[in-house]
């Protein structure tokens, strides 16, 4: 709750212009001002005088010397990030070192030149792992210059990573581990323990920060006990006390489902739906590419087979986070714990509680081939009838299991044309496995146990590596298969609302005209009103030869090329191992045949069109 002066001294007037400062006021600059007011002269306060006190801040020893000292050390912080996450936590990290004077160079790979490391003092690295533990596109260009003999020598910079992941990747955090190893050996040296976070991210970043600046702030000569001991900043930057006031990540909103509707026509062999939220009193608002968080429960009936086949007494009360909280054993199985995908850091602890020595044998040296078989596909249930007997309590085995994640969806609505709601595109992940019929954990909740009036959890995730360009009057292409077509129907929603003047052509594709043209009519109303100039299509099982998206952008290649030169922005959103890839192979392609250039010139044209924002993809 804001610093309210009420009961003081202060006339009326006074007291207003107090209650508007002090709560736009940061940690920092109160404590300046304590000090100056403690140090300012008893008498003689003509207004005059302190105006210009206020400007040039008292010599007091001890503040003039925290100052001066602190302001000595720079830090430089780089982060690579597709999803923004690490961005997120990079720009916490530079407000809380900035808060103590700190001087802070904070920047995306992308945009840091390598050979400028020879200059740094002070490294905190933020990068997330992608893929088959590749660094995200925007550091490609980054790790790559690390890697190679232009790499600069980094003898004397102190360096600290913190690396984001995903503990279901066999290369779990892989380019962060990467990263830090070969900053070691161009001669860097750790300041801090590299730290690797799973998609519950917040706990363990949390203790990298308090323990980088912990570090940093011994080494600063004099500093005092309260620059070592960090206020506590929530993920906004803001403090703790402040953030339970905002739905975030770590607070989500509870959203009303108005709409839950099945997208999919008769004989497709999808089912994608649309889901339309109330934001109505959460103040959560987003921008076009942004992409909403839903915390989703599991399926009470994989739940109830587990604790049948693990013998536990459902209603047994289990603690659920480190601060204490209990639940019944089924009600922390639904909303609590992962229980729907393996892992080989899972199944190492959970070897010390099986009785079956085969478990034991899969985690075998050697054995890396038939481990990883055997987790594909398969669930904790899996697991429990593979390898009985158990002889575990619930309380003792919950333990080992990680937090059920929050699932990503791109927004598929603009907020200026549909205030205080937000829209999804959900395909529904359905699948046969192991002589189980099986389904996504959140798409199926959405598709089976979500109705309209029921709530979801739910908290908006920016995305600033997939927005629209700031000129309305600028072209874009948008190559957006299935459900990937969602953010592009935000796109187009809000331009109609803006009234934008440039020119937009989209690629879609499904497999079924007649089942599968997702928002049919809104394209061809959009396309009408000349809100969408072009629109190509894909249907994939129509004809005898499938046809994909990249397939279309081949045929129109002389008028894709020539939006190119005419200064679009080219965005790609869907399947990052198989869609994303052709189609930017396809792009090249077209860039080295209508440009008249080798292939080097168009990988290079590409990689110019990244660091202007003209290519940007959220692929997943």
């Amino acid at each position: 709750m804001p610093l309210q002066v009420t009961d003081s001294p202060f006339s009326q007037e006074q007291a207003e212009l107090l209650n508007r400062l002090l709560p736009t006021l940061t940690d920092g600059q109160k404590q300046w001002l304590s000090g100056y007011l403690a140090a300012a002269p008893q008498v003689g306060s003509a207004a005059a005088e302190t105006a210009v006190a206020l400007q040039d801040p008292p010599a007091t020893a001890t503040l003039e010397q925290s100052n001066t000292q602190l302001k000595t050390q720079e830090v430089t912080i780089l982060f690579g990030s597709e999803t923004g996450n690490c961005q997120e936590l990079a720009e916490d990290m530079s407000k809380k070192l900035e808060e103590r004077n700190y001087e802070v160079t904070l920047s995306s790979m992308l945009e840091f030149k390598p050979r400028n490391l020879k200059k740094v003092e002070n490294l905190l690295v933020f990068v997330a792992t992608h893929g088959e533990g590749d660094p995200p596109e925007p550091g490609l260009s980054f790790f790559e210059t690390l890697n190679s003999r232009k790499a600069p020598k980094l003898d004397g910079m102190q360096f600290s990573v913190l690396s984001l992941g995903d503990l279901s990747y066999e290369f779990f955090c892989q380019a962060g581990k990467d990263i830090d190893k070969r900053l070691e050996e161009l001669g860097g040296e750790r300041l801090h323990a590299r730290v690797d976070c799973d998609v519950d991210f917040d706990e363990a970043a949390e203790e990298w920060f308090d323990g980088v600046l912990g570090i940093l702030n011994d080494r600063a000569e004099g500093s005092s006990s309260d620059l070592a001991t960090p206020p506590q900043l929530g993920q906004n930057g803001t403090s703790m006390q402040s953030e339970q006031l905002v739905y975030s990540r770590k607070n989500p909103f509870k959203a009303e489902i108005l709409e839950n509707l099945n997208l999919s026509g008769r004989g497709s062999n999808k089912e994608n739906r649309h889901l339309e939220l109330s934001l109505e009193d959460s103040n959560l608002e987003f921008e076009p590419g942004d992409s909403l968080g839903i915390y989703p429960e599991n399926d009470p009936t994989l739940v109830d087979m587990l604790i049948e086949e693990m013998n536990w007494d459902s209603q047994e009360l289990v603690s659920v986070n480190k601060q204490g909280d209990v639940r019944s054993l089924r009600d922390a199985l639904i909303g609590n714990f992962e229980i729907t995908v393996l892992t080989k850091p899972l199944l190492e602890k959970a070897a010390a509680f099986s009785a079956n020595n085969e478990l034991g044998q899969l985690l075998e040296e050697g054995r890396e081939d038939d481990l990883r078989d055997y987790i594909t596909g398969r669930d904790l249930l899996d697991l429990a009838k593979d390898f009985a007997p158990w002889e575990v309590p619930a309380n003792q085995f919950i333990t080992i299991l990680r937090k059920l994640p929050a699932r990503l969806y791109s927004i598929a609505s603009s907020y200026k044309a549909n205030p205080e709601e937000v829209h999804l595109t959900i395909g529904t992940v359905r699948y046969d496995a192991h002589g189980r019929d099986r389904t996504g954990v959140c798409s199926g909740q959405c598709a089976e146990r979500a109705e309209s009036g029921d709530y979801l959890p739910v908290y908006v995730h920016k995305n600033p590596n997939f927005k629209l360009p700031e000129d309305p009057d600028t072209p874009i292409i948008m190559i957006g298969p299935g459900t990937g077509a969602a953010p592009f129907r935000s796109f187009l929603e809000e331009r109609e609302e803006i009234g934008a003047e440039g020119q937009t052509w989209f690629f879609f594709g499904e497999q079924y005209f007649m089942s599968d043209f997702l928002y049919q009519v809104e394209w061809q109303r959009w396309l009408k009103e000349g809100v969408l100039t072009r629109m190509d299509v894909a249907f994939s099982r129509d004809n005898e030869e499938k046809v994909y998206v990249q397939h279309r952008m081949l045929e129109k290649s002389q008028d894709l090329f020539h939006w190119l030169q005419e200064g679009a922005v080219v965005y790609v959103c869907g399947d990052e191992k198989y869609m994303a890839s052709d189609v930017h192979d396809t792009l090249t392609t077209i860039i080295k045949q209508e440009g008249n250039m080798s292939d080097e010139e168009a990988v290079a044209y590409l990689e110019e069109l990244k660091l202007q924002k003209r290519y940007q993809r959220d692929v997943y």
